[in-house]
């Protein structure tokens, strides 16, 4: 069963519900802490009102292979983001808003669809803008029988008292750890605060879920999962991220070091980011992580992304 289900029926989930949506009221739902009153229909840096937005939904095989399983992980991929990453390669959703806004039983209607589908989890994509609305539908579709696992597939920029509102809620997180450099992640991200932030929300979600734990067929049921783009240039600051992972995580964080960037959206006319990573660059992040103890690593690489059910 998963972790909600139990607070749904306690009537817990209802009061995070109301907890959210307060919040809304002056958002303070990710590192920016913008304030802006989302509940009256002001837009936040994120540019989302009091509603969430949808790009797409459905069977997913392009995550990593403990979330895809046999069945595919069942993704919502959310508008916009809290980021403002110029290499996005979904920029199109995450910075141009593709999309429309969904009520909350719109949105629950998404999620008990994907178990219709026979999805192995609900994988809630760049949601940490929208987790009041998230909540607000998970209490109706959990009302009607959703039991699937949740995952929070996060740019890792989220705050603490947003995750507070997720305990005992998502069974897996799965953020990136994108910088250790806080002028990089200004520069690349428009970003302030980014690596503090970042750190903060990835202790606080092992705390919640501890290390990945999956089941006999591989498939994920609990626990932390982390991704670590490698950049040009070493930008992504690898060593410091994997140093942490391993000293102040746990040396059996389930991690996904990344050798997928290309240059898009903006990052086309910036030095530095207008080529691929090299081989070299790849292996000595590989090196590092097993110099640093890390024992679960997905190097997996190139993913695809098939086509998802859109409006």
């Amino acid at each position: 069963m998963a972790a909600y289900q139990s607070l749904y029926h306690s009537g817990e989930l209802k009061k995070r519900v109301d907890r959210g949506l307060e919040m809304l009221s002056s958002c303070r739902l990710c590192g920016r802490g913008c304030e802006a009153n989302r509940l009256a229909g002001e837009k936040g840096k994120c540019h989302t009102g009091r509603l969430a937005m949808v790009s797409s939904y459905g069977p997913h095989f392009g995550e990593e292979e403990p979330l895809t399983g046999s069945r595919g992980s069942g993704a919502i991929f959310f508008s916009y983001c809290n980021l403002k990453c110029v290499y996005c390669q979904n920029y199109s959703i995450s910075q141009l808003g593709e999309g429309k806004e969904v009520t909350a039983r719109e949105l629950a209607g998404m999620m008990l669809s994907l178990k219709d589908q026979g999805c192995h989890n609900v994988n809630l994509v760049s949601p940490t803008h929208v987790v009041p609305q998230i909540l607000e539908s998970l209490a109706i579709a959990a009302g009607e029988g959703l039991d699937l696992s949740l995952v929070y597939n996060t740019g890792g920029f989220d705050s603490l008292e947003n995750l507070k509102l997720l305990d005992g809620i998502v069974d897996i997180y799965m953020p990136d750890m994108k910088y250790s450099n806080e002028k990089i992640a200004r520069r690349l991200s428009s970003v302030i605060g980014y690596p503090q932030v970042n750190r903060v929300a990835v202790k606080e979600m092992h705390r919640q879920v501890g290390d990945l734990v999956l089941d006999k067929k591989g498939v994920a049921q609990r626990g932390l999962l982390v991704r670590h783009l490698v950049l040009p240039e070493d930008m992504s600051g690898s060593e410091e991220t994997l140093k942490f992972l391993a000293e102040e995580v746990s040396t059996n964080t389930y991690v996904n070091i990344m050798d997928q960037y290309r240059p898009s959206y903006k990052a086309r006319d910036i030095e530095g980011l207008d080529r691929g990573i090299s081989s070299r660059e790849y292996n000595y992040a590989l090196k590092l992580a097993a110099q640093y103890g890390l024992r679960r690593l997905d190097t997996r690489q190139e993913r695809g992304y098939p086509h998802l059910m859109g409006y």
